[in-house]
């Protein structure tokens, strides 16, 4: 491993991860702060309806939301190398009209939802309401622009403050609502507060940075005009927001379906166990995202984004087997201290799902690795064979056997996740010299 920290774009990938780490890591102590406040501040019911609703909205905003941040990073990253600040404009304006777009079809969409489904969700009359206020926050969400020009101009300390801020509030509001004895009101208001706050920060960052390299009218929404002007656009945000959208339902939804089947505590179960899955996954995150703007600046014709990313993969597995260890041993401690003794059961659901940490940490460099040989519909198919599968083990492992067949399906759903998106990857590095190396859409002269 001597020799790999000599290799500069590795060493790079690692000191935006470490940026990275330095708020998430202050993100999850913080996260688990809140949920510990909401969890010893309500019943076990009340915790289960707020996991919920919040959880609805995020997955309305993850089916619908285009993953912009990728297409600033895929198409603006080269053309900043190459110093094309027209065409970096170019990306940035088509992204900003997508996301105004996809965030008024969300909340429209999520607030016209929720009548069917209020009930399925076991939500109340006045729960429905706060259903609703939270839907207004689906825009802050779906927005990913900001994050994609903070990437492509490696400012990754920034999104490390960013990261941090959110959980932030949260924690202080809900330890406001703790202390104060504010009940679910308290938690709702604070909760909603600090994801709106966060949410706008990103913009405000992008913002000052666009102006500080005097980049103007870049954040100049335009869906139509821009995209004639970048081949391949419309090809590309597509394709990535189907294998989100899919992502989504794999994801995000999984909550919202557990407390469909089992109900509203057997989700905040779940919640709990899905939190330390997320914490003790931000390793593979971390890298990623510093990982695909990375090897986007090199070619992929050459061996060498491809060795970066098995390097990537396997220093992420080594660190993912000893996150495992580490939770196996301090994890039923550490639920009962933050949470208290009515949810222990969600370290058995921790322990079933630990070995999808270390699953999900070797495989993560098979998305951007595909992104960057421009085979996003490779991705797409393999996304969708993999959440197709998962939600039908999931509906039916719940039913089965309760909130720990949940835990199993979604450690079964990792699985076919990294499994089925490493027969294009294989393939691509196979083909390598058929690959092109430039701005995609954009001629080499």
């Amino acid at each position: 491993m001597k020799h790999w920290f000599r290799d500069g774009a590795f060493r790079a990938i690692l000191r935006n991860a470490a940026y990275l780490g330095s708020g998430s890591v202050a993100s999850a102590l913080l996260g688990l702060v809140a949920l510990s406040c909401a969890g010893k501040g309500m019943s076990a019911e009340l915790f289960g309806v707020l996991v919920v609703i919040q959880a609805y909205a995020k997955a309305v905003s993850d089916f619908i939301k285009f993953q912009t941040w990728q297409f600033v990073v895929q198409f603006g990253t080269p053309a900043l190398e190459r110093n094309n600040i027209q065409r970096f404009k170019d990306v940035t304006s088509f992204s900003f009209g997508l996301d105004i777009a996809s965030g008024a079809v969300a909340i429209l969409g999520g607030i016209a939802l929720l009548p069917f489904l209020s009930h399925a969700l076991g939500l109340d009359d006045k729960d429905f309401w706060l259903a609703v206020l939270y839907c207004t926050l689906i825009p802050s969400m779906t927005s990913s622009t900001p994050t994609g020009i903070l990437r492509a101009f490696d400012r990754f300390d920034l999104i490390a403050v960013q990261q941090a801020i959110k959980p932030f509030l949260q924690a202080v509001g809900s330890l406001l609502s703790y202390a104060f004895d504010w009940g679910f009101p308290g938690f709702v208001i604070s909760w909603y507060a600090a994801n709106l706050l966060g949410g706008t920060l990103f913009w405000w960052f992008a913002t000052a940075e666009l102006k500080r390299r005097n980049i103007h009218h870049a954040l100049k929404p335009s869906l139509f005009t821009a995209a004639r002007r970048i081949e391949g656009a419309w090809d590309f945000v597509w394709t990535t927001n189907f294998a989100h959208t899919i992502w989504a339902a794999r994801n995000s939804c999984s909550t919202v379906l557990v407390g469909v089947v089992l109900g509203p505590a057997a989700a905040g179960l779940f919640k709990i166990a899905m939190t330390f899955f997320d914490a003790t996954g931000t390793p593979a995150k971390l890298m990623e995202k510093s990982f695909y703007p990375e090897i986007m600046r090199l070619d992929p014709r050459s061996r060498k984004p491809w060795l970066l990313g098995l390097r990537a993969a396997l220093l992420a597995g080594g660190i993912g087997i000893g996150v495992a260890v580490v939770m196996l041993l301090v994890g039923k401690p550490l639920i009962s201290v933050v949470f208290g003794h009515k949810y222990l059961e969600a370290y058995d659901l921790i322990q079933i799902m630990l070995g999808a940490i270390i699953v999900s940490m070797v495989g993560f460099p098979q998305e951007s690795l595909l992104f960057m040989a421009g085979k996003q519909r490779a991705f797409l198919i393999a996304q969708t064979l993999a959440s197709a599968s998962y939600i039908f083990i999931l509906v039916a492992f719940s039913h089965a056997f309760g909130v720990q067949g949940a835990a199993f399906a979604y450690f079964g759903g990792q699985c076919l996740d990294v499994l089925s998106s490493l027969i294009p990857t294989l393939n691509a590095y196979r083909k390598r010299d058929s690959l092109v190396f430039n701005v995609p859409g954009e001629s080499n002269s």
